[in-house]
């Protein structure tokens, strides 16, 4: 009896010392973390600040403020990805809002969903709010321009697939809505070398 408890024992011990285990930490969520090589939020955040400071600093604001007396009122479109890997580009459109919002001389509408969420909720309140805070019908702020864009990528991958280079190209452009004319482009290039090593660390 005492040899089978002391073997279920140390079986006990192997068994949960095999099993695989993480360890989880909390970060800035502005720390650079490249675990794949792949696109990422730093990436994100990277891009869009840069595009922001360099669409902002082009004369196409200044000339709208001085000839209509108000900031241009923005919508952020679609970004496509045509790279040949996933990119939640809402991460991206939302970090160009963000940039946006807080610069305090662009304002930004809601996009073509959220708009359709609040035009229902608009509706709603025509029926079950009450008269004081009833939201008016057909005063939507239209917007002067819209930003769409694309990020593409080309991969080179060596012979023996242990290094990777990842070229990632990001076009946006910020159109007037009444005329089609661009106002601004915006070019911003990411190039990442991925060296995979094995197990032991070793290349």
């Amino acid at each position: 009896m005492k040899y089978l408890l002391t073997f279920a024992l140390i079986t006990g011990l192997m068994v949960t010392g095999c099993r695989p285990s993480n360890k989880v930490s909390r970060i800035d969520p502005t720390t650079t973390t490249d675990l794949s090589g792949r696109w990422n939020d730093t990436d994100a955040r990277m891009v869009s600040e840069k595009m922001i400071n360099d669409s902002m600093t082009k004369p196409w604001l200044n000339q709208f403020s001085r000839n209509n007396s108000r900031n241009p009122v923005v919508i952020v479109g679609t970004v496509r990805n045509e790279s040949m890997e996933h990119i939640d580009t809402e991460v991206f459109t939302k970090e160009i809002e963000r940039a946006f919002v807080n610069s305090g001389s662009v304002t930004v509408v809601a996009s073509r969903d959220e708009r359709q969420e609040i035009r229902e909720e608009r509706v709603d309140q025509q029926t079950n709010a009450s008269y004081e805070s009833t939201k008016r019908m057909a005063q939507e702020l239209g917007a002067d321009f819209m930003m769409i864009g694309n990020i593409s990528s080309v991969v080179d991958e060596s012979a023996d697939e242990r290094t990777v280079a990842i070229f990632y190209t990001i076009n946006m452009e910020l159109i007037n809505v009444e005329t089609n004319a661009k106002v601004w482009i915006g070019n911003e290039k990411i190039k990442k070398l991925v060296e995979r090593r094995n197990y032991r660390g070793y290349p």
